[in-house]
């Protein structure tokens, strides 16, 4: 068995088109029933607002691989300048059940998040070609930073601006990497108002954004607790949720829309009607799209499989013995 930590991942690089490409196939092995995935289990003990969860997944495809992954969340963790998030992914040998790979690693996860919001802003992008347009990343800690990372590498020839709103303020001399085209601003509404995409990478304990979207743009609700209940009415006819059944729980603004506003499943677009029934080529373009992903195992378990398989070929873990 390998084993293989943060800067293991970090040696293999990061290379985004893969990534998102990794998300691509995945999402066709749902259409294909070539998958298993049970609902994810929230083990919460003494502070309620700490959780961990497990992801347990198989991923047929190219792919066939089962395994897991357990990954916390302790907010305040932050307070004591620990990571908010700790991960762990086991992936195991899908015909035999053998452990082949340990990741000790909240990176992976990060990277599926980033890739997942990528894949479906590429998609966004196909349809307004040649178009420059502005971004917003509110909150910047690791998953917007790598979203800035994965925008700016990717989509920098349509972009014109990016605006950066952290509530705890950013110091750009802290992100060598930050280029020309970013504006660090000091409220949300600045990361919000009038722009293309608006990317939320939050730990909000309550919604907040309560303004109109701009006609025809992009919300990647990446943080799923950050819209008041008055934005359903401009998003309600294009929202769409990787899994319904795990995104309606826990708090998150699809439940809130649902108990509050009458959205139900059936009205909710999917991640496979974007990857496979050319969604948002059929979306009106003064819509404004909603995207809530709540988190897949199997997009977990495919990044997993495709850093393992780079960390076998360049003999970067560490082999343990059985």
């Amino acid at each position: 068995m390998i084993y293989a930590n943060g800067s293991h991942i970090q040696n293999v690089g990061i290379n985004w088109n893969e990534t998102i490409q990794v998300i691509e196939d995945a999402v066709y092995c749902l259409t294909e029933n070539d998958f298993a995935q049970p609902k994810k289990p929230y083990l919460r003990y003494r502070n309620q607002e700490n959780r961990i969860i497990a992801m347990p997944a198989f991923l047929g495809g190219r792919f066939n691989k089962a395994g897991i992954k357990w990954i916390s969340s302790f907010p305040k963790n932050i307070e004591k300048d620990i990571p908010r998030a700790h991960s762990v992914i086991v992936l195991n040998d899908a015909e035999t059940g053998k452990p082949e790979m340990i990741f000790n690693s909240p990176l992976l996860s990060i990277i599926r998040t980033a890739s997942v919001s990528g894949m479906v802003a590429k998609k966004y992008l196909e349809k307004r070609k040649n178009e420059k347009i502005n971004i917003g990343i509110i909150g910047f800690g690791p998953i917007g930073v790598h979203h800035y990372k994965l925008f700016s590498e990717l989509f920098k020839n349509d972009i014109e601006k990016i605006y950066l709103y952290d509530v705890k303020g950013i110091k750009k001399e802290k992100y060598p990497f930050l280029d020309n085209k970013v504006e660090i601003v000091n409220t949300w509404q600045e990361a919000y108002r009038n722009l293309d995409i608006v990317i939320t990478c939050t730990v909000s304990k309550a919604p907040y954004i309560d303004e109109k979207p701009k006609a025809g743009s992009l919300l990647l609700n990446v943080s799923l607790r950050d819209y008041k209940e008055d934005v359903y009415e401009y998003i309600k006819s294009a929202v769409i949720v990787d899994d319904w059944d795990e995104v309606c729980r826990e708090d998150t603004d699809i439940e809130r829309f649902y108990l509050n506003k009458g959205l139900i499943k059936e009205q909710a677009y999917t991640i496979v009607d974007v990857v496979c029934n050319n969604l948002l080529e059929k979306i009106d373009a003064k819509l404004p799209i909603m995207f809530n992903p709540m988190g897949m195992g199997i997009f977990d378990i495919g990044i997993a499989t495709y850093f393992f398989q780079k960390i076998k070929e360049k003999e970067f873990g560490i082999t343990l013995d059985d």
